[in-house]
């Protein structure tokens, strides 16, 4: 099966970059995902943590 594709593959010209851009796309999303994560402020990461656990009429679901 994987030949049959291959040998599509090699009549293609021009193809050879995609794998690289490929792999920048991906390279490039996670060092800008880390770097998001990592300057990221403590008081909002702490304060999101704490949502499921605040008593707030806003912040329930159902008001029974």
């Amino acid at each position: 099966m994987l030949k049959f594709i291959k040998h599509n593959m090699d009549t293609i010209s021009g193809i050879e970059i995609y794998p690289i851009i490929s792999l920048l796309i991906f390279f490039f999303f996670f060092v800008g995902l880390y770097t998001w994560v990592y300057t990221y402020k403590k008081e909002k990461i702490t304060e999101m943590s704490n949502l499921p656990f605040s008593d707030e009429e806003n912040n329930q679901p159902f008001n029974q």
